[in-house]
This record gives C-alpha cells, structure tokens and sequence, in this order.
C-alpha cells in the first residue's frame, strides 16, 4: 500500500482548487450551543494553508459540532469562522469538503459511482465523471473493484472510496470526522500510513477529528486538545517534523512518544 502513495499525485485527475496555494481557516471567540446546553465556549484556533489540525477531545466535548462549523453544516451562536474570506455557510461548504465517521457509500451504486458522486454533483456527466474519478483508482488500491458493490469492498477499501469521493469534489479544505474509527487496528494503522502519503502528495488544509492521540500526532502538523463540554483548548502542540514514512518507526521516536504522553496527559486534565 505504501508503494501506491507515491505515484497519488503524479498525474492527478483531481480539479484544481479554488486557490492554488490553499484557503486557511480562521476561528475566533466561537461559541456554540443548544438551547441553554453549551458545547463551545469562545475557542480560538487557525489552520494555515495546507496545513494539518489534528482535534482530540473526550466523547460528548463537541469535536463534530466544531467540525460542522467549520464546514459550513451549521452556524456558530457566536464569533466567527472563516474559510479564507468566506464568512457566510455558503462560502464555507462551497470550500470545504466533509467526510463523516461512516462511508455512507451508497449500496445501490458500484465503488466507481460512488466516488464520482461529487462530480456528478456539479454537473458532470456520468460517464465523464466516471473517467475522471477512475483515473485515481489504481493510485488508491482500488485497481479492478470499480464495479464492485460496497459490501464487496473490505472496511478499508470502503473509506478509500469515501476518501476519493471527498477529494474529487476540488475542494481546498477537508473536514475528516473520525474517518477510521470503525476499522480493525491492522487495517486502521495501514489506512493512516496511505492517508499521510496522500496528504503528502495532493496537500489540502485539512481539520481532522479523532480520539486516537497517536493518529493525530502522526497525521498532524499541530493537535489541540480539547477540554470536556463546554470545549476549549487545553493544549496545543507540534507533531514531530520530519514525520519518518513508515508509521512503526514515526510513533516509537523518542519525541513522538513524549508528545504522545503530553497529550494524554491534558486530554486526563480536560476531562475534569
């Protein structure tokens, strides 16, 4: 699988953004809240272009709702977000890209029909959209399973497809929720390893929420750790840099594993 990574950006088919350097996303004073339940409470973060935030959070903190408004998917009670200049939820899904927990692949449409459904979305022709997103398919380990239903596709082949659906939507930023929780851990850790390659070859600006705080430090630029509801940032930090490309020898370094104990550690503090 690894081999594969290498080749994702040669050649890509993907459309181009709707900037080629990337959009950043700016949150401040954000509040959020339903009826007198407060889930966030005046957070502030950024995320540069194609840069990589990692949010880790007990259950129940609010790390979706973060990402859906960022997403554009619902509007803070108070303070803002941006996605570059964009402002209102229009501005914010027409640049963002969300990809939830579940696949939510279709059943009734084959792998390759379900990964073109964003350029089907935008017009495209069925058997134009098909070209396009069948191109990445080999790139993806997907070779030969274009026609397959999902429930012939393994759980990870199956979030490859949700991964290459997000992507072929051109959009410069990506909202990851939890996007291997459900794999087995072999399958979760290869799954990790083919998504660093592919960020690395294709960069977006990418907020990724997860409760794994080894994923995110080795999938991440930086990881903030959010405290219990209401949530605010009780720690942020760097991942380490260079991240080495086989994801054994990343998370037993030395500096990895001390940032990974910092990490839990704060993630026991907020959840007090």
């Amino acid at each position: 699988m690894p081999a594969k990574t290498k080749e994702f950006g040669a050649d890509s088919a993907l459309p181009a953004s709707d900037d080629a350097l990337g959009v950043a996303v700016s949150v401040r004073g954000l509040r959020h809240s339903y009826g007198e339940l407060s889930t966030i409470e005046r957070l502030d973060l950024d995320v540069p272009a194609h840069g990589v935030l990692g949010l880790v959070g007990p259950s129940g903190c609010g790390k979706s709702t973060l990402l859906e408004l960022i997403a554009g998917l619902r509007e803070p009670t108070g303070g803002e977000v941006a996605l570059g200049e964009g402002l209102d939820p229009a501005a914010r899904l027409a640049r963002c890209a969300f990809m939830p927990q579940r696949d939510l692949l279709l059943p009734w449409l084959s792998a390759i029909d379900n990964a073109a459904l964003a350029l089907r979305n935008r017009g495209v022709r069925r058997g134009a959209a098909r070209r396009e997103a069948g191109q990445l398919f080999e790139r993806f380990g997907l070779a030969g399973f274009e026609r397959s239903s999902p429930a012939e596709l393994s759980g990870g082949m199956r979030q490859r497809v949700a991964f290459l659906r997000t992507l072929v939507a051109g959009k410069p930023v990506l909202a990851l929720d939890e996007p291997f929780a459900s794999l087995d851990a072999i399958t979760r850790a290869e799954m990790q390893e083919w998504l660093a390659g592919a960020l690395d070859a294709d960069p977006r600006t990418v907020v990724l929420v997860t409760h794994d705080v080894e994923e995110a430090l080795y999938l991440c630029d930086r990881v903030a750790v959010l405290s219990a509801r209401p949530a605010r940032i009780v720690e942020e930090m760097s991942a380490p840099a260079p991240r080495a490309a086989d994801r054994d020898e990343a998370v037993t370094d030395p500096e990895f594993v001390a940032l990974r104990e910092r990490a839990l550690h704060a993630l026991r503090g907020g959840t007090r």
